[in-house]
C-alpha cells in the first residue's frame, strides 16, 4: 500500500511524461466506420482516400473571357488590337466533345469553369476584349495555355487525395465533393470514462448541502473531450473509498479506451486514487514538474492510460492539454490542430519556482496604441475558474526560467480572441 502524507520522491517534466506515456500505450484506436461527407469533418481519416478519376475532367477555362488560338494574339495591344470571328457561345456543363472546333481566326465567349474547344490553347481575358458587330477586338496577347486550368491538374487519377489520420477539414470536404465522394471511411471516435472522486461532490442542479461543492471539473473535460471529437461516457462520482474507486475504473476501462479520474490524486490521507488505480495497473508517473498540476500522473492497464487528473479545475485543464490530448493523438494516429499562439508585452513580474513549468493564466489585450499587453491574473490556485473566464490565454514559463520581468516580450497561449480596448 502506498504510504501518505511523505510528499512526492521525484517530479518528472511533462515532456519526459509524455514521452514515457506514448511508450507506454498500447492500445490502439483503429475501427472505422463509414460516414456521410458532410459529417466527416473534424474526425479523423480512417484510410488513405485517391482520386477515382482526373479533376479537372477536361481542361476548361480560369477565367470569364473567349477560347482562341493563342499564336493570333500575338503582337495585340491596345493601340493594336488583334480583331477575331465570333462564332460560338459555350456554356458551363456542356459537353467537351459536342463543341465546334475553333480555328485560326476565330473566338468563342466562354464563362470561367466553361470546357476549352477543340483548337483553341488560350483563353483571353474579358476586360482585355470588346465586341463589335460579331466580331471582337483583342487589346492583349496571350500564351497557349494560358488561362487554362488542364485537366488533372488538381488531381490525377490514383493520386492519393487525403491520408489515412489525418484530420478531415472542410476543405477536405470539397475536394472530395469534386470527385464525387458521398460518403467516406473514419476512425470511431475514441471513448473516455471520466470518474470523479470525492465525497464533496455534487452533481450541478442537485440541491448542494453545507460543506459540499458542485462538480464543475468534469463537465469541462466532458466539453473539452467532446471538442476534440471524443465520446465521453460518465462514470458518476464516486466516495474516497480504495475499493469502490478501483472497480468503477475497471468498469471504465471495459468499454473505453482511456479513463480520467479527478480528484483524490495527491499524497493526503485522503487522496486513494493512486493506490486504488495500482491494483488494475501499473503506475507509471505520478508527480509532475509543473504547477498547476504537480499530483497528476497516469498508469497504464491493459495498454491503456488512466489519467490521474487533479479535482481542481484550472489544474484539470492543464492535465487535459499536455497528456489526454496527446495520448488521444497516439491512439488515433493523428494530429490535432494546435492552439493559436502570439506574442505581447507583459504588464507586471511574475514568479516562478526553479525546476518547475509554470501556467500562469493571463489577459491579453490590445493597449491604447494598440500594442499586444499580456497582464498576469493568477499564478497559484489551481481552482479560481474566474481566471479562466476573465481571462483569454495561457503564458507557459519554462523550467529553466525563476520567473519573467514586467517588460518582457513574451508568447501566449491564446484560448480566445484578444480584448480589444483593454475590456473583456
Amino acid at each position: 500500500m502506498r504510504e501518505r502524507l511523505k510528499g512526492f520522491s521525484r517530479l518528472i517534466s511533462i515532456e519526459h511524461a509524455r514521452e514515457i506515456l506514448r511508450g507506454k500505450i498500447t492500445h490502439r484506436i483503429v475501427d472505422v466506420e463509414e460516414v456521410d461527407l458532410i459529417a466527416a469533418a473534424g474526425r479523423v481519416c480512417g484510410e488513405d482516400i485517391r482520386a477515382p478519376t482526373d479533376f479537372p475532367a477536361y481542361d476548361r477555362s480560369a477565367v470569364d473571357g473567349y477560347a482562341v488560338v493563342a499564336e493570333d494574339t500575338f503582337g495585340a495591344s491596345p493601340t493594336n488590337p488583334v480583331e477575331l470571328r465570333l462564332v460560338h457561345r459555350i456554356e458551363l456543363g456542356a459537353d467537351p466533345s459536342s463543341l465546334p472546333e475553333i480555328r485560326r481566326g476565330e473566338a468563342a465567349e466562354i464563362p470561367t469553369g466553361g470546357p476549352i474547344p477543340r483548337g483553341a490553347n488560350a483563353v483571353v481575358p474579358l476586360e482585355h476584349t470588346r465586341r463589335i458587330n460579331g466580331r471582337l477586338e483583342v487589346y492583349e496577347q496571350v500564351r497557349p495555355l494560358q488561362n487554362i486550368s488542364r485537366r488533372g491538374e488538381d488531381y490525377r487519377s490514383g493520386e492519393i487525395v487525403l491520408r489515412r489520420g489525418w484530420l478531415i477539414k472542410p476543405w477536405h470536404i470539397a475536394a472530395l465533393a469534386s470527385l464525387g465522394f458521398k460518403s467516406l471511411r473514419v476512425v470511431r471516435r475514441p471513448r473516455v470514462a471520466i470518474l470523479s472522486s470525492g465525497g464533496e461532490l455534487v452533481e450541478p442542479g442537485e440541491k448542494l448541502a453545507p460543506g459540499k461543492v458542485y462538480n464543475c471539473t468534469k463537465p469541462m473535460i466532458w466539453s473539452m473531450l467532446a471538442f476534440y471529437g471524443a465520446e465521453p461516457i460518465d462514470l458518476g462520482i464516486v466516495p474516497d473509498d480504495v475499493d469502490v474507486i478501483s472497480e468503477r475504473v475497471s468498469d471504465g476501462l471495459a468499454i473505453s479506451d482511456a479513463v480520467i479520474v479527478t480528484g483524490g490524486t495527491s499524497v493526503g490521507e485522503r487522496d486513494l486514487v493512486p493506490e486504488a488505480i495500482s491494483r488494475i495497473g501499473e503506475i507509471v508517473v505520478h508527480g509532475l514538474a509543473i504547477r498547476p498540476g504537480k499530483p497528476m500522473g497516469f498508469a497504464i492497464a491493459s495498454g491503456k492510460p488512466v489519467f490521474m487528473l487533479s479535482g481542481f479545475p484550472v489544474a484539470a485543464l492543464i492535465g487535459l492539454q499536455e497528456l489526454v490530448i496527446p495520448a488521444l493523438e497516439h491512439m488515433l494516429g493523428c494530429r490535432f490542430d494546435p492552439p493559436p499562439r502570439i506574442s505581447g508585452r507583459l504588464t507586471r513580474r511574475v514568479a516562478s519556482p526553479p525546476g518547475i513549468r509554470t501556467y500562469v493564466r493571463v489577459r491579453v489585450f490590445r493597449g491604447a496604441d494598440g500594442e499586444v499587453l499580456i497582464e498576469p491574473l493568477r499564478v497559484t490556485g489551481s481552482g479560481i475558474l474566474s481566471t479562466l473566464t476573465r481571462g483569454n490565454g495561457l503564458l507557459v514559463i519554462s523550467e529553466e526560467l525563476e520567473g519573467l520581468d514586467e517588460g518582457s516580450e513574451v508568447e501566449v497561449i491564446l484560448l480566445s480572441p484578444i480584448f480589444e480596448g483593454g475590456e473583456p
